[in-house]
């Protein structure tokens, strides 16, 4: 019963977690960080105040809780997508398309591309990155260039550039760019750099 116990505490811990993350993400998507506060993160969450500061030492904890949440999303898409066994140019391609798509959901480009760096700050948010969508693409590379797909490029600038493109496409993207373009653009930059000869699929 004790165990039991624990795990329901638990559970109703976890819960009230995920509620936060989720009504912090329906405020800020909506309303802005420096619109949103404590009082309507509660509310809309249905908890206490006290849960919130048990959770999260403050609203800017709790937001990069909701842009950790959202980068996971997108580098799980980007998984699925790129899944083993692909060529490895062609999980990169499929990849880069798995994160333009992820990155229609709305509100993510606003929260991950926009107001993340102006609330964390460039360090955070790139370290936020390197833990998700960074290093989806960081593997892909690295695996392009293990195969011989790609020749040896600094791996670290070689995903810091094309990360940006992808960043640029997912803006373009959402301003109503056609996703399709983008993509193209950003698998055609990729196949000039593979190494001659190189098999695409």
């Amino acid at each position: 019963m004790q165990d039991a116990g624990r795990r329901s505490n638990k559970d109703r811990s976890d819960a009230t977690r995920a509620a936060l993350i989720a009504a912090g993400r329906r405020l800020f998507v909506s309303r802005g960080y420096a619109e949103t506060g404590t009082p309507e993160l509660v509310a809309e969450a249905g908890v206490t105040r006290g849960a919130l500061y048990h959770h999260f030492a403050d609203k800017r904890a709790l937001f990069r809780a909701v842009v950790e949440a959202e980068a996971a999303a997108v580098a799980h898409e980007i998984g699925s997508a790129a899944r083993p066994g692909l060529a490895p140019l062609k999980a990169l391609s499929k990849g880069g398309a798995a994160f333009l798509e992820a990155m229609r959901l709305p509100g993510r480009t606003q929260l991950l591309l926009i107001d993340a760096a102006a609330v964390l700050g460039r360090e955070e948010l790139d370290a936020i990155d390197a833990r998700h969508g960074g290093r989806t693409l960081r593997e892909g590379l690295a695996a392009a260039m293990q195969s011989g797909a790609l020749p040896k490029l600094p791996l670290r600038a070689t995903a810091q550039l094309l990360g940006a493109a992808y960043d640029r496409a997912a803006l373009a993207i959402a301003a109503g760019a056609d996703p399709g373009e983008w993509h193209t653009l950003i698998d055609t930059v990729v196949a000039g750099l593979a190494a001659p000869g190189a098999p695409s699929r």
